[in-house]
Order: C-alpha cells, then structure tokens, then sequence
C-alpha cells in the first residue's frame, strides 16, 4: 500500500475501534479528509485508496483542485472561515459548508446557491472554547442563528460543527465535545432536525466519536504534516 493508503486505514481502523468502545456502528461516522496545503494528486491517491470526502479551508485553493479532480467522483466541504466576497465560490463549488457562523454569511451562501441545485448541506460552527481568535457564534446566539438559517432558501441546516482549542487532556477533550452534543440535543428538543455532529480530528478524534460525532475531519493523520502557512489548524 502506499503511504497515504496505509495511514488512510489506520485512520478508518481508529474510528472503528471508538466505535465499538461508543457501543455504535462504524457507518455511523464519516470520514472527510481534510486535504488542504495538499496539491490534487494527493487527493487522487486518497481517493483510489478509498476516499470520496475531503475537506478544504481556502475557497480558491479549494477551487483549483475541484476544477483538477472534476473527473472524480468526489464530494467536496468547506470547513474554514468564510470571507463574504468567497461566498459565491463556495456556494457554488461545495455541497458542504461546515462553518456558518453569522447570519450574513448564510444569507449570501443562501443567495449564491444556484436555483434548482440540491440544498446546500450546512452546519453552524460554534466557538464552545470561547477563543477570540476563533471563528464560531456563541454558545448563547445559537439558537437564534439556527432559527435564521433554517428560514433560508437553498440551505439545509444539519447540525453543528466545533474546532475547539487544542489541548492533549483526554477528559477536557470530551468535555467540549459533550457541550456541543448538548447544544444539539437542545436544538432537537425544539423540533429541529439536526442529524451531524462534525467534530474531531487527528489529535481528538476518539473524544469526538465517544462524545456522539458523525463526522470528523482528519488532515495530517491521512497526508501527513503540513508546512506551516500561520492559518491555523485543519
């Protein structure tokens, strides 16, 4: 197998043996890629090993490598922070937008989409470490997010998405992870329909599937480290 087929098994092996520990079916969590800094050939190996989801932060850098892969069946997430003049782009490229975090940026992903294409698949990323720095509504605005995006045209809300602030505490990884579960139990409560839960990632994954995560969104344990560009985490 090569590198990244071999690291691409480990990874489906880790979420099926937390799986089984979370007493839940391995099917029941997807695995997007995160495939960001990595050029498309990249992906295409992933992709003959296996993969069909992958997950971008930068719209334009997103951009070239749908347009390179377009002959591949491949369903591509944004995960990163959304500019408002990207919206189109993402809008029009992506089936996922996992990181609708203002009103604005969900009305302008709402109006871009284009008529007569599925719904946009969309979760609300929530800040639950409470990092300044860190893209997210809070905790506490949630709910009148989720209210707003839900009377959108074009957009399906499906859950929430969380990048909490790293830490190697195996109980205060769970911890988070069982805040946002709980901000989505709360919703659900209220006759929401949400059914993902997209958190974990190569250091955290096991805390995010124990904690009810549906998809995680795995990088430098599938491709390997990344140079550093100063943008953060995957």
């Amino acid at each position: 197998m090569t590198t990244i087929a071999s690291a691409l098994q480990a990874v489906k092996e880790r979420i099926a043996t937390c799986a089984k520990a979370a007493h839940r079916p391995p099917q029941e969590i997807q695995l997007v890629a995160v495939s960001k800094a990595f050029p498309a050939s990249k992906i295409e190996e992933a992709y003959r090993a296996g993969q069909n989801f992958f997950g971008e932060s930068y719209a334009q850098e997103g951009l070239e490598k749908i347009l390179a892969l377009k002959s591949l069946p491949l369903e591509w997430h944004f995960i990163g922070p959304i500019q408002s003049n990207k919206a189109r782009l993402i809008a029009e490229h992506f089936s996922w937008v996992h990181s609708v975090g203002r009103s604005n940026i969900a009305e302008r992903l709402s109006q871009a989409r284009p008529a007569g294409w599925p719904p946009l698949q969309v979760c609300i990323q929530v800040n639950i470490s409470g990092e300044a720095s860190k893209s997210g509504v809070a905790p506490e605005e949630l709910v009148s997010l989720a209210k707003y995006v839900q009377t959108l045209p074009r957009l399906q809300l499906r859950g929430l998405m969380a990048i909490p602030q790293p830490t190697s505490d195996f109980e205060l990884q769970r911890s988070r992870f069982r805040q946002l579960r709980e901000l989505k139990d709360a919703l659900a409560a209220e006759g929401n329909l949400l059914d993902t839960l997209s958190m974990g990632m190569s250091q955290d994954l096991e805390a995010a599937i124990l904690e009810g995560a549906t998809i995680v969104r795995v990088g430098t344990a599938i491709f390997g480290n990344r140079k550093s560009s100063g943008r953060g985490p995957e």
